[in-house]
């Protein structure tokens, strides 16, 4: 369970040109370790930039075109920036539940976002009404949790929901839950996300 809020979590709104780009090759370099065989794969840490050696939490998400190859994330920072991109690529490339694992023909056409998530922030809700007047359309990442349910979408899932209800209504279903159900145990937090890729 997440506290209220990470104020020692790093912000990384700042990343140079040059870290991004490192970070786009960790991924690519950690999905063709995968497809040989090395699952474990991370950069070695003297090729690692001090920025990136920073604590951080990561979702990467592949896509070939428009079909998405897979999306895997960290909602906490427990490893350095470099690695928990690395883990997270090869986690999405071959460990994503909804999809098959992508193959050497997807890997030549397949493009990479890595979202850098910034601290939890708990948001203190009791109803949808009061969620709706909270949440900044566009901006907010959410986490939901009821007891063992969870669930997440990145602020880039507003760009394809029409509304604020629609993006309820799949966050819920997503964490197992019926529209509008609110359990007394359900903690709401936003997020913001630093996104770039190639």
């Amino acid at each position: 369970m997440p506290s209220p809020s990470h104020d020692e979590v790093p912000v990384f709104s700042d990343l140079e040109l040059a870290d991004r780009q490192v970070l786009v090759d960790i991924a690519r370099h950690a999905v063709r370790a995968g497809l040989n065989g090395r699952n474990d794969w991370r950069p070695a840490r003297d090729h690692v930039p001090i920025r990136l050696a920073e604590c951080g939490a990561t979702f990467v998400t592949l896509r070939r075109e428009n079909d998405l190859l897979g999306c895997i994330g960290t909602m906490e920072p427990r490893r350095s920036l470099a690695d928990d991109v690395a883990k997270n690529s090869i986690g999405a490339a071959f460990g994503d539940p909804r999809l098959p694992p992508v193959t050497w023909d997807d890997y030549a056409h397949m493009s990479v976002k890595i979202s850098v998530l910034g601290p939890l922030v708990q948001i203190a809700v009791a109803s949808g009404g009061e969620l709706r007047r909270s949440v900044r359309v566009g901006v907010d990442g959410l986490l939901i949790t009821a007891g063992r349910r969870r669930a997440t979408f990145l602020p880039s899932v507003w760009e394809q929901v029409p509304d604020h209800d629609m993006f309820m209504r799949m966050l819920w279903e997503k964490a197992g839950l019926d529209a509008g159900d609110w359990p007394r145990t359900l903690e709401v937090f936003r997020y913001e996300t630093v996104e770039f890729g190639d």
